[in-house]
């Protein structure tokens, strides 16, 4: 069947901006975008996405990977746009995620966007770091998680509204996918190698006073991407987007303009 028997009139739609995507921090979910998606919505079509678990998605599978999740992007992105190339950001375990696409389906990217994040896999303090927090997921449920990351996900100096506003969906989420994400994060492969290999504009965003993945790691991987941007935001914390959305926004903006 041709799409002039699906539809009666025949048209052309016309609408150049790229499709960005965005992918959530752990332990949140598409939510913490929402001070980004209608800014941002002028300069590109917006796709904000639950992984596996979290916010509305279903529940990840106990052999849950985040070369896995990736792939499962990637599906989504089939049925939403065809073959067509997106812009890819993730910011923490988002950008763990947009690595993995990148290594395994790099023909997807038009762009990539990497916030506060790292392209190295866990430590050996790191997997121990993660094991404790699976038990005490599991063992106590999800404020236990919370309350202990909440201080280093945000700097002393972020707003009351951004850590009530992280605080309440961070709550939200189900141990039981903490703990699935806990285990994907811990086991991820290590992504350093693929830096030199992406071939697209890229765009590397750090808060200044991010405890988790700091500046001198960002440094590090733009410096090791081909063609990238380093923008750091000073005195913003691992989540730079909710602490400093505006000039997060400003940043997502001239990058997407300059493509």
């Amino acid at each position: 069947m041709n799409d002039l028997e699906l539809w009666p009139l025949a048209f052309d739609l016309y609408d150049s901006r790229p499709m960005l995507v965005l992918v959530h921090a752990f332990p949140l979910d598409r939510r913490m975008w929402q001070w980004q998606a209608e800014p941002l919505s002028e300069a590109a079509r917006i796709l904000t996405v639950d992984l596996p678990g979290f916010g509305e998605s279903a529940a990840p599978s106990a052999s849950a990977t985040l070369d896995s999740w990736a792939d499962d992007l990637e599906g989504l992105l089939d049925d939403l746009v065809g073959s067509d190339s997106i812009v890819l950001g993730g910011l923490s375990m988002g950008g763990y995620v947009a690595l993995r696409l990148a290594a395994r389906h790099p023909e997807r990217l038009e762009a990539l966007i990497l916030a506060d994040t790292r392209p190295g896999a866990d430590s050996a303090d790191g997997r121990e770091a993660r094991d404790q927090a699976i038990f005490q997921a599991r063992r106590h449920g999800t404020p236990s998680v919370v309350e202990g990351l909440l201080p280093k996900l945000l700097s002393p100096e972020a707003s009351p509204e951004a850590v009530a506003f992280a605080r309440e969906i961070m709550l939200e989420q189900r141990p039981e996918s903490i703990a699935a994400a806990l285990a994907a994060m811990r086991d991820r492969p290590d992504s350093t190698e693929l830096l030199p290999l992406i071939r697209v504009p890229s765009l590397v965003i750090v808060g200044g006073a991010d405890a988790l993945t700091p500046p001198s790691e960002a440094e590090a991987m733009a410096g090791a991407i081909p063609d990238s941007w380093l923008v750091k935001i000073p005195r913003a914390g691992h989540l730079a987007n909710l602490e400093a959305p505006d000039q997060f926004n400003a940043a997502v903006a001239a990058f997407l303009e300059s493509l």
